[in-house]
Parts: C-alpha cells; sequence; structure tokens
C-alpha cells in the first residue's frame, strides 16, 4: 500500500495557483455583464490554498474559498463562503487535467467539472444543479483565463 504524503497532495494544487480573469455564460445566453477575477495563491501555512474571487455584477456574489486535502487517504475539500451569507463544503479532485468539485444530497447538490486547456491557462468549466439531486442541468458555464 502507498502512503499518501501531504507533499505529494498539495502539489494538486499547483495549476490552480495564480492570478485569473473569470467569464460566467447562462445556458444558450451571452457572457454576464462586467468583469470578474480570481486570486488562487498558497496560504501562509502552505497546507491550504485559499481563492478570492471578485465580480463586478451586483447579481453575482464576491466569494472566499479555501482548499486544502486530507493527505492520510488523498481526498480534497473546498469550504467556499460569499456575500450572499452562502457558506458550503465541497468534496473536490485534481488531477488528469481536470478540476472536480461536488456536494451531494438537499437542499442544494451541485458540481463544477472543468478540463485544463491552453496548456494550464485555461479551465474551461460548467457549474451544474439539481432540483432531486439525481437529475443534472447546466447552471452556468465558467472559464478561467490566467492573468499571470
Amino acid at each position: 500500500m502507498s502512503v499518501i504524503t501531504a507533499e505529494r497532495a498539495l502539489k494538486e494544487f499547483e495549476p490552480l495557483i495564480g492570478q485569473w480573469r473569470l467569464e460566467a455564460i447562462p445556458p444558450g445566453g451571452e457572457p454576464w455583464p462586467g468583469q470578474a477575477w480570481a486570486d488562487i495563491e498558497w496560504h501562509d501555512s502552505g497546507a491550504h490554498v485559499i481563492e478570492r474571487s471578485t465580480v463586478e455584477m451586483p447579481e453575482a456574489p464576491n466569494g472566499v474559498s479555501i482548499m486544502g486535502c486530507d493527505a492520510a487517504n488523498g481526498t480534497y475539500y473546498r469550504l467556499h463562503s460569499d456575500d450572499r451569507g452562502v457558506c458550503r463544503v465541497y468534496e473536490m479532485s485534481l488531477g488528469g487535467g481536470e478540476w472536480r468539485l461536488w456536494r451531494e444530497g438537499l437542499p442544494f447538490p451541485q458540481r463544477f467539472v472543468a478540463r485544463f486547456e491552453d496548456e494550464g491557462n485555461t479551465i474551461a468549466g460548467q457549474w451544474e444543479k439539481s432540483e432531486d439531486g439525481t437529475h443534472f442541468e447546466t447552471d452556468f458555464e465558467l472559464i478561467y483565463r490566467k492573468i499571470t
């Protein structure tokens, strides 16, 4: 049995680190107006990653997420909060050119599936939601484009 070290588990976060311009597109619609950014950086501890997002659109919230892992079993998590007072916990996976987030169970099952493209300079994905926890539909596409 191979042991997963914290150092090895945390290396999976490297493709996320940077400043990103965000673009959100509803199903069949035009990109949301205004600018949006995300800064994803290592926490001072070196054991967590922090994402801070800013959106210049009143209907969309600014948010903060803390990502980390349980190195003993290789499980990744993302703790999210935003301006609306929303606080959510997502399970997460990174690797093989994909980034996935998900939360199961009512009242709000949700998932995000994204691929790293353009040599890691673009993360193209979509958020999906479900009313019943079984049938998912696209909520919106979300594209990260690396600035630095």
